[in-house]
């Protein structure tokens, strides 16, 4: 079965995999609420879940004085620590997943994270 812009509704991006449009998620929260948002997947009709930490910053970084520009050469970044969570779901239920992790992830303060939503494609199997 091929996707095809004309197949889904306008604005919507995914992938065909087995005859099932999926949806990859991937969501970037503070760690401390990381666990909170799995709890909150628990029973989530999930394709698969992958987490790992990472370092990185986003607009919050000229809030943090992470600049330092006090000779005019100096630029230094200081990446915070953040959890990635990478789910795959049937595009039917990624508007429910997403609401869920945003509104476990946020806090209303800058820094809480991002939501991406991708095509996503599930990884074949290795082993049948």
């Amino acid at each position: 079965m091929q996707d095809s812009a004309c197949d889904r509704a306008p604005g919507r991006h995914a992938s065909v995999t087995n005859d099932r449009i999926m949806q990859q998620i991937i969501a970037i929260v503070k760690p401390f609420l990381a666990e909170q948002v799995l709890q909150n997947l628990e029973r989530a009709p999930l394709e698969a879940i992958y987490v790992r930490e990472v370092k990185g910053f986003g607009r919050q970084k000229s809030y943090l004085g992470q600049y330092d520009d006090s000779d005019g050469s100096e630029f230094s970044e200081t990446f915070l620590p953040k959890v990635e969570i990478t789910i795959w779901v049937d595009d039917e239920r990624s508007e429910e997943i997403i609401q869920t992790v945003v509104k476990t992830a946020r806090t209303g303060r800058i820094g809480d994270g991002k939501v991406f939503v991708l095509p996503g494609a599930m990884p074949t199997t290795v082993v049948r």
